[in-house]
């Protein structure tokens, strides 16, 4: 991966609400969480223009953390930020340790490419639907990726590209779609362009009307 992410943390006794709140007022921390692995749930606080920082790149929330608790680093990934309804603020974090040798379940960005020459829109009148932007893939830790990529050159007007296609990397799978056909979701489609077809046939209706009358 090319992105690396660092975040400074310490560790923290006094729980509660009214802990968490005066975390946020007196200090600008954000009341977090780490857990998993062998280790016990531990409570922690880190700056929040360091978090706010970091969750600006897209990147952060399918990599590999190292968080610093104390002088000690932990390997985890972000698995819930909670954010203030009206504020440009971080209200709470949760953590996951990773292990090695245990699979990680995590929401993977899908990037779409080649839009601007899909077949579908280029040549087919059609309009783009990004029916998914995020999946949720399991893999062990060292096969992460940062992303999905999704070439959608070839997709024809009323055509589609499903969960199944994807080209995921070696060691990753979809958990999803071992539940069935059924849950083979549609990432991305190409459908008609209604409303171009309604002014051409209108237009094409004008114009017969106007030969008629001539």
């Amino acid at each position: 991966m090319a992105s690396e992410f660092e975040l400074n943390a310490e560790p923290r006794t006094d729980l509660g609400k009214g802990a968490s709140r005066r975390l946020r007022l007196n200090g600008d921390l954000v009341p977090a969480i780490i857990y998993g692995g062998k280790e016990e749930p531990e409570s922690i606080s880190i700056p929040h223009k360091d978090l706010m920082k970091a969750t600006e790149n897209e990147a952060f929330f399918s990599h590999i953390l190292t968080i610093n608790v104390g002088g000690k680093k932990e390997s985890a990934i972000i698995k819930n930020l909670q954010r203030h309804p009206a504020k440009p603020r971080i209200m709470h974090a949760d953590f996951q340790r990773t292990v090695r040798d245990q699979a990680l379940s995590v929401d993977v960005p899908l990037h779409f490419v080649n839009e601007e020459i899909c077949v579908g829109v280029k040549t087919g009148g059609g309009l783009i639907s990004h029916n998914m932007t995020v999946v949720k893939i399991a893999c062990l830790p060292k096969d992460l990726p940062e992303f999905i990529e999704v070439d959608v050159a070839g997709v024809h007007v009323g055509e589609a590209i499903h969960m199944s296609q994807l080209n995921l990397p070696e060691g990753v799978t979809i958990p999803e779609l071992a539940q069935g056909k059924d849950h083979d979701q549609v990432v991305f489609s190409v459908h008609a362009n209604k409303r171009a077809d309604a002014e051409a046939a209108a237009a094409s209706a004008s114009a017969g009307e106007s030969e008629a009358e001539d």
